[in-house]
């Protein structure tokens, strides 16, 4: 008995040691979003996704810095909502965020897109098509393969129109 706890607390120092957090970015003064104009906190979006980019090896919205970028994009976006810039920017970010619906939601709300602008979007309806499939819902995962596709077309897309029946 003694040498499996003796084992255990070494096992646990290890984890402990491995759980290095100093590669975690600082914390850091954050403005509200609310007290800035909607150029400010543009600028203060592509600053945070800039840090978060090299700080972060996988972007994701709960990472503190993606959080202030998206938060601040969306205060952008939504204090002058006919910005298309603002708009697109804010979908592209929930996009690198893999926050699926909301990126999704928002290629379609900026209607026109341009070249790039169809691979995130058609990039979004895949993985939102892929979860249906997984749940079941082939009527959800043919509305978004069909709209990925005219996006954008793509293997995934195709890989998954496959599999329905």
């Amino acid at each position: 008995m003694k040498k499996i706890l003796m084992l255990t607390a070494f096992a646990l120092t290890g984890l402990a040691a491995a759980q290095d957090t100093s590669t975690a970015p600082a914390p850091m003064p954050m403005t509200a979003p609310a007290s800035l104009s909607a150029a400010e906190n543009y600028v203060k979006a592509q600053e945070y996704a800039v840090q978060a980019d090299v700080a972060y090896p996988v972007s994701f919205y709960d990472r503190t810095l993606w959080k202030a970028a998206v938060d601040h994009s969306y205060f952008a976006a939504s204090m002058e909502a006919t910005n298309r810039d603002y708009n697109a920017y804010l979908a592209q970010l929930y996009t690198k965020t893999q926050w699926w619906i909301n990126a999704y939601n928002a290629w379609v709300r900026l209607g026109d897109l341009n070249d790039t602008e169809k691979q995130w979007a058609s990039l979004s309806a895949a993985k939102l098509a892929y979860l249906a499939l997984q749940r079941g819902d082939t009527e959800m995962t043919r509305m978004y393969v069909e709209k990925g596709m005219a996006w954008a077309d793509s293997e995934s897309l195709q890989s998954i129109m496959k599999r329905l029946p």
